[in-house]
């Protein structure tokens, strides 16, 4: 014990550059728990981008594509499915709600869904947490309504009211525009940090207007036009969607629905899990994820030897404070034992102060980091394994310690009386 408050009143004498040592691995280690942290929290918040559906129908394709083109918005379905298809599943006792989903179109490089009111219903996302409206109110029975989402809304300066204009397509920049047929602002999202922001929802009905008078990929020319008006007073009804999303009353029916759609006579459609799909398309990601853990490993390895190197400089100024301490009876193995006490606080000290910084960090950007990318960070005590990285950290500076203590425990009582010109 002596020993450790001696190493302690050595530090207080060089306090100094003790705490910028420690100071330095603080930060190392607040920099390994952080990316940690978020890599954690970052595998969670994907796999929740999507929470509460049981299964996702599209078009047979490969589980990976289909979940990018009905979550995500990336790419495109390899065909359609038949409105008769999904009625008849969504009318299934075993379904709970159905959600459809149709894309094709974008504005200003944002992509646009058709769907229905069942969407802002009972699509979740994160923890259990339903879609919220941040101002307006949802389409109702005008077709040419849209809901934006927060990033569209944010980065277009939209607002209620407003008018804008779909493109067929989804590039960026269009040369085919539904002009003829303008939407109407009525909603905007709250900010979800998923796909939701930076899509512009419409109805079905909508859908289906925008695209009533055209044939074969191409539009109406002439008295072939159809307007806006016109379009209002007729059948909307979709005769082909995208895909659909459904909730199951049971769960336990959900591999014998997931069986039955899969094996479906009427065309040819895939169902999948959206968790065992998500989990696949995240290893595919997993390379980056695993490069940036290392790269936080290094710099927690820079902090330590910037410690050893503090320790090997001060430890030629200290050559006489260490023969006199052998002089007043210290033996080689004490002097060894102080130095890599001394490295052992250090890295405490760093290892405590990292935790402060890192919970500092989250109480301060929690709120922020939720909002803007979706992604929770809990105020909650290290995870077993954040414990075996601290504690792996103090081992290593143990080990780092040594160095020192063995070039200390070699030097002579004379070696430090001596006067070295």
């Amino acid at each position: 014990m002596y020993l450790f408050r001696l190493a302690m009143a050595s530090l207080a004498n060089r306090r100094f550059t003790a705490i910028l040592t420690a100071f330095a691995i603080a930060l190392s280690v607040c920099l390994l728990l952080a990316v940690e942290r978020v890599r954690t929290e970052a595998r969670a918040s994907f796999a929740s981008t999507i929470s509460g559906t049981d299964l996702i129908v599209g078009a047979r394709s490969g589980s990976v594509n289909l979940l990018l083109y009905s979550v995500f918005r990336i790419g495109n379905a390899t065909n359609n499915i038949r409105w008769d298809s999904f009625e008849h599943f969504a009318n299934s006792p075993k379904v709970k709600w159905a959600i459809p989903i149709s894309l094709g179109d974008s504005h200003r490089g944002y992509r646009v869904m058709g769907t229905t009111e069942a969407y802002f219903e009972h699509y979740q996302y994160g923890h259990q947490q339903n879609l919220q409206l941040a101002s307006g109110r949802e389409f109702a029975s005008d077709p040419f309504e849209v809901v934006l989402g927060a990033e569209v809304a944010e980065a277009l300066h939209y607002k209620l009211g407003d008018k804008l204009v779909l493109a067929h397509g989804v590039a960026a920049i269009s040369l085919v525009k539904h002009d003829d047929k303008p939407f109407t602002v009525v909603g905007i999202l709250k900010r979800t940090g998923t796909p939701v922001d930076r899509t512009l929802h419409i109805s079905l009905g909508g859908m289906e207007a925008i695209h009533i008078d055209w044939h074969n990929g191409v539009p109406a020319q002439g008295n072939g036009r159809i307007s806006a008006d016109q379009a209002r007073n007729m059948d909307l009804t979709p005769q082909a969607i995208t895909a659909f999303m459904l909730g199951l009353n049971s769960k336990i029916a959900t591999f014998a629905v997931q069986r039955e759609i899969n094996e479906y006579r009427g065309e040819p459609m895939l169902a999948i899990l959206p968790g065992v799909a998500l989990q696949e398309l995240w290893s595919l990601m997993g390379t980056a994820e695993k490069a940036l853990f290392v790269v936080s490993l290094f710099v927690v390895l820079t902090g330590l030897i910037g410690m050893l190197t503090a320790i090997l400089t001060s430890l030629n100024e200290r050559r006489r404070e260490m023969a006199i301490l052998r002089s007043v009876g210290a033996r080689p193995w004490h002097i060894a034992t102080l130095l890599v006490l001394e490295a052992f606080a250090l890295a405490l000290f760093g290892v405590l102060a990292g935790l402060g910084l890192l919970y500092l960090g989250i109480a301060l950007a929690q709120g922020y980091v939720q909002s803007t990318y979706g992604l929770y960070l809990p105020l909650a005590w290290p995870s077993k394994y954040e414990w075996t990285l601290l504690g792996g950290i103090l081992i290593a500076a143990l080990l780092m310690g040594s160095v020192p203590a063995w070039r200390a425990y070699r030097q002579s009582l004379a070696d430090g009386l001596s006067i070295r010109l």
